[in-house]
């Protein structure tokens, strides 16, 4: 049993405040449940695995993107720009996981994330009243 409702699970950081926001579009994502784990598939098109890190703190997994501008334009005549540079993120509270075993694999711009569940633990105690 948890304190906290499933749908917290996998929720953006202030979902709500950045709805509009631009970069949001950047890194869409699936969230799905399947073996006892949660999948995570995102795209991230145009970036190499060396461009994206992952990590979790404090219960947050954080997916973030970086990919700086071409260095070589000096003979460039541009008539349309519409391809973006900079960093990108997002973040997901995370529940009950198993943080130790997360695995994750990006292939042709998708990042894949698997998070194993934890093991239900029979909590089960009956508390004396005093």
């Amino acid at each position: 049993m948890n304190l906290i409702p499933r749908s917290f699970f996998f929720d953006d950081e202030f979902e709500n405040f950045f709805l509009s926001s631009p970069r949001r579009n950047e890194m869409r994502c699936d969230i799905y449940e399947k073996n006892n784990k949660y999948h995570i598939d995102m795209d991230i098109p145009g970036f190499a695995k060396e461009d994206v890190s992952i990590e979790v703190v404090d219960g947050n997994l954080t997916v973030r993107a970086s990919k700086s501008a071409e260095e070589n334009e000096e003979n460039k005549n541009y008539i349309r720009r519409e391809r973006s540079y900079g960093e990108y993120q997002r973040s997901f509270a995370l529940g009950d996981v198993d943080v130790d075993n997360i695995e994750a694999n990006f292939d042709k711009g998708i990042l894949s994330i698997i998070i194993p569940k934890k093991e239900n633990e029979n909590t089960t105690r009956t508390i004396e009243i005093k």
